[in-house]
């Protein structure tokens, strides 16, 4: 069957592509604004699967992968900065203290109909950084600006971050691997 990434990140496809099967990456079209009331978990579990979904019609006979993740900080969910002057302000609020990061997967198999998911959870402990650091760290790290938390772990974010917990490190970077290994073969296709 068919493999396809349902993200235009550069991050999920590398992960994906540590697996060594041939895949396709096509940008979903999905709203990511969560809904009010929504927990993160469930927003990051309903992101994933729509953008898995938004492509279900036009790749038939596929497993399509979606992945979204949400950070969380006291109860409230930190999105995607999207400008450095969004990020300064996450990245001193979240400054000295641990956030958690839900990183949803959905797999679907469009020939059968199945769905499955998972949902990894790390939690991060930040640095107490200085604004001139953060401001620093953002002046070296532009793409920051595009990832939950203004922070990337896989970068020059690590030193930003104090410890990390986690089951699955590639989760944190925005692809559960390890239970997308799983998943995978669940629906017959053996990586090794």
């Amino acid at each position: 069957m068919r493999l396809v990434l349902a993200s235009t990140s550069r991050f999920r496809r590398e992960i994906l592509s540590r697996l060594g099967l041939p895949f396709e990456a096509i940008a979903p079209d999905c709203d990511e604004t969560p809904l009010p009331g929504e927990t993160a978990v469930a927003t990051a579990c309903r992101l994933a699967r729509q953008k898995a979904e938004s492509l279900r019609a036009a790749c038939p006979d596929a497993l399509i992968i979606g992945s979204d993740q949400v950070a969380l900080l006291d109860g409230r969910q930190l999105g995607k900065p999207g400008t450095v002057a969004h990020a300064v302000d996450m990245l001193k609020q979240t400054r000295g203290r641990a956030l958690t990061f839900h990183t949803a997967l959905s797999l679907i198999n469009t020939a059968s109909g199945r769905v499955q998911e998972q949902v990894d959870i790390t939690t991060v402990r930040m640095r107490d950084a200085s604004d001139a650091q953060i401001a620093a760290y953002l002046a070296r790290e532009p793409e920051a600006v595009h990832c939950a938390g203004g922070c990337m772990s896989e970068a020059l974010g690590g030193a930003l971050i104090e410890r990390i917990e986690s089951t699955d490190p590639n989760a944190l970077v925005g692809l559960p691997l390890f239970a997308l290994v799983t998943l995978l073969k669940n629906e017959g296709v053996e990586v090794l």
